[in-house]
């Protein structure tokens, strides 16, 4: 098994292309879609071309037959280099909606969405969050309703990542309100079929270039073959697929905050204060050691979580730990590392503005700190 360990030479030279490629193609454009407040496609296709798209997806289906320490790099990589809302984008895309269609889909499904998705033609979003219902996805409201080889798709979600550009929508249903948990459906659902709306694009106080969208379904239908997994079962498929979701998070987390400490340590070696470098007063230093010994414990942390999830033993709990402590984390690195800029750092032309105001959905999009720690509670005391 091959993981995120230092001094893998085919990882090393996967890391040297994938900072290549945002340093030649994203870099360059990045500030101009977050003013436009959205990426183009094209983008999807250039990384798709360079094989960053489903790294770790079988070959068959179009992907590289990576181990999972791949897939992992590109988002270290993106989100070290402050590209969180492109970070998320490629979170959603590759390491949630390509897995839910790999791990559940029929043949036909994936051999209908998965290459596309690998070469950027197809863009993944998860439908999952609704205007009343955010992380008790038992309070859904969107209905699937059966009607011969159909069902008949009507409600809307929110917040949805990829929602501009989607082609395909992993969508959360409920083909049956009485049944609670056991009443969930998953649908694959292509974004050409009738019935389908995109909302506007959401403005939010970070992520700019990530679109987010409300997703409408008016008497859409939907054929029977594009149930994803088991009539009634998609609360089980969505705990079963957490785990990835919630480490990737994790993952992102912990490189954001070093990239936002490596911009840091940069800038309190060059500014002057009293004379000296800020970098030489004893606040700053201590500052800056606390905050690379906390990264490196949870990188110890998210490294071990990847080995276990590698080997398939990520359980919900141990993932919803990582998520929660590392964009914890996260939150503190970047919030001291602001500080350290001083009236600079709330200036948005210096890229740790962009570092903290990302960084605060972290807490909250992929299940919230509060329900992270929920979780963690019953697996020690129960309801």
């Amino acid at each position: 098994m091959k993981t995120m360990t230092a001094g893998n030479e085919e990882l090393d030279l996967f890391r040297d292309n994938v900072r290549r490629f945002l340093t030649d193609e994203v870099e360059p454009h990045y500030e101009s879609w977050e003013k436009a407040g959205i990426f183009p496609k094209e983008l999807y296709l250039a990384l798709g071309a360079n094989g960053l798209l489903c790294v770790d997806q079988p070959e068959e289906y179009g992907g590289s037959g990576a181990p999972f320490a791949f897939s992992m790099v590109v988002i270290e990589e993106v989100s070290r280099m402050g590209f969180l809302a492109l970070a998320s984008n490629l979170t959603v895309h590759s390491d949630i909606a390509a897995p839910y269609i790999l791990h559940l889909g029929s043949e036909e499904q994936k051999r209908k969405y998965l290459p596309r998705m690998a070469s950027g033609e197809c863009i993944g979003a998860i439908g999952m969050t609704e205007p009343g219902a955010g992380s008790d996805l038992q309070g859904m409201k969107t209905s699937a309703t059966a009607d011969g080889d159909h069902f008949v798709v009507n409600g809307s979600k929110t917040f949805i990542t990829n929602g501009q550009h989607a082609g395909v929508v992993v969508l959360a249903t409920k083909t049956d309100p009485k049944a609670g948990a056991k009443g969930t459906t998953l649908f694959t659902v292509d974004t050409a079929l009738p019935g389908f709306k995109r909302g506007r694009n959401l403005d939010k106080i970070g992520l700019h270039s990530a679109d987010t969208s409300e997703l409408f379904f008016d008497n859409l239908r939907v054929h029977q073959s594009e149930v994803l997994g088991r009539v009634g079962g998609g609360f089980g498929h969505l705990i079963d697929e957490l785990p990835r979701e919630r480490l990737a998070l994790a993952i992102s987390a912990v490189w954001h905050a070093q990239g936002a400490l490596d911009k840091t340590i940069e800038y309190v070696t060059q500014r002057k204060a009293f004379g000296a470098s800020i970098a030489s007063l004893q606040n700053t230093r201590f500052e800056l050691a606390k905050m690379k010994t906390d990264i490196e414990v949870h990188r110890a942390f998210i490294e071990k979580c990847a080995a276990q999830y590698a080997e398939g033993t990520l359980d919900p709990v141990t993932g919803a730990m990582a998520k929660l402590a590392t964009t914890e984390l996260e939150g503190r690195v970047t919030d001291a590392c602001l500080q350290l800029f001083g009236g600079y750092g709330y200036m948005t032309e210096y890229p740790i503005s962009r570092y903290w105001t990302d960084a605060r959905i972290q807490r909250i999009y992929g299940g919230t700190s509060e329900i992270m720690k929920e979780i963690i509670a019953r697996s020690l005391v129960g309801r």
